[in-house]
């Protein structure tokens, strides 16, 4: 089936999404401070050959050539988020002017080609020095966090009404605080808890700081899921799947919409009452004007006696020997058809927009040309599947590529490439692939 943009009717959103860490470089330009992950890619071993994003992709000095391409491919909306250190560089405290005229320049030249900014106040960059604070752990951080994003408000809302507060909380607490595997690399269920609850607290606040200013802002926040499936029908796989998807699918969302955490299903949740204090079962309830879905892939979950906390551990696409991308994730894009309809038959629930969707290939540059039949594929089948479950009745308003530009991609430092746009980082030289120039024809 072949789709047209105009299937999903007129008022849909079609752009792309992009994250500052993982663009801007610059990392020690125009006045800004160390985040977590300035201080994370310096520790031995925790990238991909020890790669780092104080580089990136130039973005910060490049911004301009950048969002001339993407007006050329016909991108209308532009997701990106502000870097916290470069606007606060200790977290608190002075303002660094120089990091509010940058982004005050990428929101000007954004909107002068006709391409409308959706901001994301927070993509992982936490200011080290909160971090030495305590970073997540520390309950003031809602605080912090609701003072920065008065700041962002008050410099950027007169042209920026798009606002997302958090990306994906569930993987920042869980890779970061948890797992130890990302920035800023702390491992413990305590920490993974602290962190859990004070995001849930931190994600209501801000949106509430932007509402008491901005009335008519559109303010939602974007989860990470996966569809999940029980490796074999029988009853101790079902219940691991059904745990795997309380923690990766549901540990967010139902605490916004006012459903409490899911205790039932996980029972080491209960622990996450020695952080809670009077009225917090209030404080984590906010009504978002939408809904940000990221998903990727599926996950299937088989019963695993040894894994502590949840006895269920995830069967991974190389041995189920299905087909993978660059980061051996499985390609199975009814996954979105999946998810768009679980987070829809929330009662209550606001309108869903896919924030983030992309696949990583190994892409070859070939007579100054990047073919990419893989990823071109990939995007059409996704469609598809949103297609179907708007037919079906699903509220899902737009849809976000992950990514414009190949970038660096945290753990994996830049081997995953997910680019409609192909960057050489030795050269900084950009190739629009193949996948960049379908979508500028389906958008045309």
């Amino acid at each position: 089936m072949l789709l047209i943009k105009e299937a999903f009717g007129e008022d849909f959103t079609w752009g792309v999404s992009t994250a500052a860490y993982q663009i801007e470089g610059a990392h020690n330009q125009g006045g800004k401070g160390l985040s977590i992950w300035d201080t994370f890619v310096k520790k031995k071993n925790k990238v991909f050959q020890n790669q780092n994003g104080d580089m990136a992709c130039d973005f910060y000095n490049r911004y301009t050539q950048d969002l001339y391409l993407m007006h050329s491919l016909n991108i209308p909306n532009y997701r990106f988020s502000i870097s916290w250190s470069r606007i606060l560089p200790n977290g608190t405290g002075e303002i660094n002017t120089e990091g509010i005229d940058f982004y005050n320049r990428l929101i000007d030249l954004s909107l002068e080609l006709g391409i409308t900014p959706w901001v994301t106040l927070y993509h992982w960059d936490l200011p080290d020095a909160l971090e030495r604070k305590g970073g997540w752990v520390n309950r003031d951080i809602k605080e912090w966090f609701g003072n920065y994003v008065s700041i962002c408000v008050a410099h950027f809302g007169d042209r920026v009404k798009n606002w997302m507060i958090l990306n994906e909380p569930m993987v920042f607490s869980a890779a970061g605080y948890f797992l130890g595997i990302h920035a800023p690399g702390r491992k413990g269920l305590d920490n993974f808890l602290a962190a859990t609850h004070h995001a849930a607290l931190a994600q209501a606040y801000g949106a509430r700081v932007i509402k008491s200013t901005q009335k008519d802002s559109n303010v939602g926040t974007t989860f990470s899921c996966s569809h999940i499936e029980p490796f074999r029908m029988k009853e101790k796989d079902i219940l691991a799947a059904k745990r795997a998807d309380a923690l990766l699918n549901r540990l967010f969302i139902e605490p916004l919409l006012g459903m409490g955490y899911p205790t039932e299903d996980i029972k080491i949740l209960n622990r996450m009452e020695r952080y809670m204090k009077q009225n917090d079962e209030k404080d984590v309830i906010f009504n978002m004007d939408f809904i940000g879905i990221q998903n990727y892939t599926r996950e299937v979950i088989r019963h695993a006696t040894f894994v502590p906390f949840l006895q269920a551990k995830i069967v991974s696409a190389k041995e189920r020997k299905v087909e993978m991308t660059s980061m051996n994730w499985e390609i199975y894009p009814e996954s979105i058809y999946h998810m768009l309809k679980k987070f829809n038959a929330y009662p209550n629930i606001p309108p869903l927009i896919i924030t983030e969707n992309g696949a990583a290939f190994p892409d070859q540059v070939e007579n100054n040309k990047v073919d990419d039949p893989k990823r071109v594929k990939y995007l059409q089948h996704i469609l598809e599947q949103v297609h179907r479950a708007k037919q079906e009745g699903v509220k899902v308003n737009g849809y976000f590529v992950w990514t414009f530009l190949d970038n660096f991609e945290w753990a994996e430092g830049y081997h995953p490439r997910f680019g409609l746009v192909y960057v050489d980082f030795q050269t900084q030289k950009r190739i629009v692939k193949s996948s960049g120039h379908w979508y500028a024809d389906f958008l045309k």
